[in-house]
């Protein structure tokens, strides 16, 4: 979904022309009217309404001036608006839903008030951790609930009461089964990294967790992408959505440097090996597609000496949490990852995305290189292509309309194939693959 521009600012509303395709349900309306009626950018948090609680936190974190994102959203959010909020990642759209959730809570109920729905542990861990810093000096109560823990620890935290719970839609659903958690009383709702939160995937589950809430509360969508079926999908679970999307114009978007380099003639392998022996600055994350095919690469580079971890979905929670901590405190810097990494993971210091593999959409693309570049940082991405793996750039390309300039591993320009060229050597690869298996076996 295109960025819009509209005159300097840096943020617009899709137009009715635009979004009446999308969903009937949806009644589009500009950004309502700011900073005391007059129609400029907010530029500090004290222009926002805020309570002395966060006001005191925000200086603790050392916050003083609102992202684009924040400063788009926060006022029609602390009007009680129901939002559609698309910005890159590492944008700051944690605290632009976080800071209108805590002024909405009632200090003086324990009553469950706001709930977070996120799809990773990690995310679920990095969006409370946001909310609990807060906290300080209020009587809000956060509970964190994900699987691949004791799911009694987390009962006895929800029967003295919270008001905000953040959660992953399995362990909500785990708790509503055995009635240690109802959402009656719940006003505001957030679907973080809706785009995955409302696939096919998870939304049988966000569903059934939306359908225990009051009809009448507040729900606002966050991601980096936001596909036109999102906003569709979208359209049963938001009254008259304000949508606020990010329009990349200097200084806003991610510093980040791409490169896309063909490997022909030379394996991945030997090319990553090349890359991973270059001195750079920060942390390296390799993604890969598959648990098994993470898992393999580790274990090879390790056995090479290289200083790496590995990040799948089938690890224990523990064992996330100790690979996580040391890519974070720098002990271990390469992390070989499933795209389980491609979402939540705030390491300041990653400073470059290798994608080994390519990912399944461009979206998954835009999250992966997300991880890089991030407030204000500079990073380096970049992905590796064989032969088989061009028609499938193609389609991330138009997805991301735009086209990427192709090196070789020797950093020389790459001539842009014609389609027919491109099928053949596609086709070469398959054959040639199958006949080494059958030649293997």
């Amino acid at each position: 979904m295109d960025p819009i521009p509209e005159g300097n600012g840096r943020f617009a509303t899709r137009t009715q022309r635009d979004a009446a395709p999308l969903a009937p349900a949806y009644q589009q309306a500009s950004l309502p009217p700011r900073n005391n009626e007059r129609d400029i950018p907010l530029t500090s948090f004290t222009e926002f309404t805020l309570r002395a609680s966060s006001q005191r936190a925000l200086r603790t974190m050392q916050i003083t001036e609102p992202t684009p994102i924040q400063a788009s959203t926060i006022p029609p959010l602390l009007e009680g608006r129901d939002v559609i909020g698309e910005a890159y990642t590492g944008s700051g759209k944690t605290l632009a839903f976080a800071l209108p959730l805590i002024e909405t809570i009632d200090e003086d109920s324990r009553a469950l008030q706001a709930l977070v729905l996120v799809p990773t542990r990690e995310l679920a861990q990095q969006v409370g951790g946001v909310i609990k810093q807060l906290t300080p000096g209020t009587a809000i109560h956060v509970a964190i609930l994900f699987g691949g823990q004791a799911i009694g620890p987390q009962q006895e935290k929800l029967r003295h009461g919270c008001q905000v719970v953040v959660g992953t839609p399995g362990r909500i659903l785990d708790h509503l089964a055995r009635r240690s958690i109802r959402f009656d009383t719940t006003s505001y709702v957030v679907l973080d990294e809706a785009d995955q939160m409302l696939d096919r995937g998870f939304a049988p589950d966000v569903e059934r967790i939306l359908a225990t809430t009051p009809r009448d509360r507040q729900t606002c969508l966050f991601s980096a992408t936001t596909p036109e079926w999102v906003q569709t999908v979208a359209a049963r679970y938001l009254n008259d959505p304000l949508i606020i999307q990010a329009s990349v114009e200097d200084g806003d978007e991610p510093d980040i440097e791409h490169e896309v380099c063909e490997i022909w003639h030379e394996e991945k392998f030997s090319v990553l090996r090349r890359l991973l022996d270059e001195a750079t600055e920060g942390a390296t994350l390799v993604f890969g597609r598959t648990k098994h095919g993470v898992r393999s690469l580790g274990m090879k580079l390790e056995r090479l000496g290289y200083p790496v971890d590995v990040l799948q979905g089938n690890l224990s929670q523990p064992q996330r949490d100790r690979v996580l901590n040391r890519f974070r405190d720098g002990s271990v810097p390469i992390l070989v990852a499933t795209n389980v990494a491609a979402r939540g993971l705030d390491v300041l210091h990653i400073g470059r995305v290798i994608n080994y593999e390519l990912p399944e959409t461009h979206e998954l693309f835009t999250h992966r290189v997300g991880r890089t570049g991030r407030m204000g940082r500079a990073g380096r991405a970049i992905t590796l292509l064989g032969p088989a793996d061009l028609p499938k750039w193609h389609e991330i390309e138009r997805g991301l309309g735009r086209k990427l300039p192709r090196i070789t591993p020797d950093g020389e320009p790459v001539k842009e194939l014609e389609p027919a060229a491109v099928a053949r050597a596609s086709h070469f690869s398959g054959r040639f693959g199958r006949r080494r298996s059958r030649s293997r076996a």
